[in-house]
C-alpha cells in the first residue's frame, strides 16, 4: 500500500468514526469497527479489554523486546456545529477532541509496521475506551493489560490545535495536569420569590461560592505552582417566581503536583462548607473521576524526540505543559513512556479542543502514524 493510498484510507477511517461518535463506556460500534479493520489487515487482536478496549499484537523476529502504542476512542457530549459532510450523525455527541484521528492514526501505524521488515520484537496496539473522565485507562490496567500484553514502555500522542500541523512537541517531565471533577450541592429551603425571608436561597449562596472559589488559586496556591478551578455547569430551579430548593454546581480542578491537587480539593470543600453556613444552606461536596498528572520519563522523552527527528519531522521541546488532563498518566505510573503532542494546525474559527467547531486535520494522519511506528521501532532497538 503506497503512502498516498494509506493517507486516503486513514482519512476514510477517521471520517467514518467522526460521523459515528460514541460516548465513554458506550464505544461498542467504534470497537467493532476497529476490530473489522484489524481483521482485514490480518493483525491479531483481543477485544473486550477493560470494557470496550481492543489490543492488537504485532510480532516480528526473535527479539523479546516489547513496546505499547495507545489511542483513545471515545467522543464527547457536545453538539457539533461544523456543518461538514462527515459531521456527527448522533445528536449531542461529537468527536470534539480528535480521538477519531488518534484511532485512525494507530490503525495506519499498524499498516506501516506490518509491512516493515526493519524491526524485531512485539508491538502492542492499545485502543482505549472511556478516556474522557470515565476511567478507561484504569479499567484496562485492572483487566491486567500489562500482564496479558507485555510491554516495556508505552507511547501515545494527542493532536494539538494551534501548533503547526505535523510538528511534534515532546516535554521533559509534566505534560498534562492531574484533574478531578467536583460536584457541589447547595441545599436550601424553597419559597416564593416575592417572600425571600421565608426561604433559604441556595442561588445567592451559589453566586457567592462561584466567586469565592476563584480565590483558591489566586490566594492559596503558591504562585510558582500551577492550578486551575473552573465551575462549568449550574443547575437550579424550574420557575421564575420560585426560590429553588437546591443548586448543583459542577466543574473541575487541575494541578501538576499531587500535593497541590489535594490542597485545592480541600480548599474547595472548606469554602463550600463556609459559604453554606454563612447563608444557612447545606453544602455537600463530592469529587469524582480523578486522574493523575501525565509525566514523561526522561529517557523515553529523549527516545521520542530522537525518533521524531529521525524521520524528518519538526520537533519542539520548549512548549510549556497544559493544565488539561489525560488519563494516559495512569499508564505512566506503571511503565516508562512518553505522551507527545502533534500539531493539528491553526485553531482559528473555534477549532480548539472540545469546541463544537473542532475537526481533526486529516493531513496529519499519516504523519502521526509514521511517528508512532518510528517510536515503536526505536524503542525496540533499545
Amino acid at each position: 500500500m503506497e503512502q498516498a493510498s494509506l493517507q486516503e484510507r486513514a482519512a476514510v477511517w477517521r471520517r467514518h468514526l467522526h460521523a459515528n461518535p460514541e460516548l465513554s463506556l458506550h464505544e461498542q460500534e467504534t470497537a467493532r469497527f476497529v476490530c473489522e479493520q484489524l481483521e482485514a489487515l490480518g493483525v491479531p487482536f483481543v477485544a473486550g479489554v477493560g470494557g470496550h478496549g481492543v489490543v492488537a499484537t504485532l510480532r516480528r523476529g526473535a527479539s523479546n523486546r516489547s513496546v505499547g502504542l495507545r489511542a483513545d476512542m471515545d467522543a464527547l457530549p457536545i453538539e457539533e456545529a461544523t456543518g461538514l459532510p462527515h459531521a456527527s450523525r448522533r445528536p449531542g455527541v461529537m468527536h470534539a477532541c480528535g480521538h477519531d484521528g488518534h484511532t485512525a492514526s494507530l490503525l495506519a501505524a499498524a499498516v506501516l509496521l506490518a509491512r516493515d521488515d526493519d524491526w524485531s520484537g512485539t508491538v502492542q496496539l492499545v485502543f482505549q475506551p472511556a478516556e474522557e473522565g470515565a476511567g478507561g485507562a484504569l479499567a484496562m490496567i485492572a483487566d491486567r493489560l500489562f500482564e496479558r500484553f507485555p510491554m516495556e514502555r508505552i507511547f501515545a500522542f494527542h493532536n494539538w490545535p494551534g501548533l503547526d500541523a505535523g510538528t511534534v512537541a515532546v516535554h521533559a517531565g509534566p505534560v498534562m495536569a492531574a484533574g478531578s471533577r467536583v460536584e457541589i450541592r447547595l441545599q436550601g429551603h424553597a419559597g416564593h420569590a416575592a417572600m425571600p425571608h421565608l426561604a433559604h436561597d441556595p442561588v445567592v449562596a451559589a453566586g457567592h461560592l462561584i466567586a469565592a472559589l476563584q480565590s483558591v488559586v489566586a490566594r492559596e496556591v503558591n504562585p510558582l505552582d500551577a492550578a486551575v478551578v473552573s465551575i462549568c455547569t449550574v443547575e437550579a430551579g424550574t420557575a421564575i417566581n420560585q426560590i429553588p430548593e437546591c443548586v448543583t454546581l459542577r466543574g473541575t480542578f487541575r494541578a501538576y503536583r499531587p500535593e497541590v491537587h489535594d490542597e485545592v480539593g480541600a480548599s474547595i470543600r472548606r469554602i463550600a462548607d463556609g459559604i453554606g453556613a454563612a447563608f444557612g444552606v447545606g453544602a455537600e461536596t463530592e469529587f469524582r473521576s480523578s486522574v493523575v498528572a501525565t509525566v514523561n520519563s526522561a529517557a523515553e522523552a529523549d527516545l521520542a524526540a530522537s525518533a521524531t527527528t529521525g524521520i524528518g519531522l519538526a520537533l519542539r521541546r520548549d512548549l510549556p505543559p497544559s493544565t488539561a488532563s489525560e488519563d494516559f498518566g495512569w499508564y505512566l505510573r506503571e511503565k516508562p513512556g512518553t505522551f507527545a503532542w502533534i500539531g493539528n494546525g491553526p485553531a482559528e474559527g473555534g477549532r480548539e479542543l472540545h469546541s463544537p467547531s473542532y475537526d481533526f486535520n486529516d493531513e496529519i494522519l499519516l504523519t502521526a502514524a509514521q511517528w508512532l511506528a518510528a517510536v515503536a521501532k526505536q524503542a525496540l532497538r533499545g
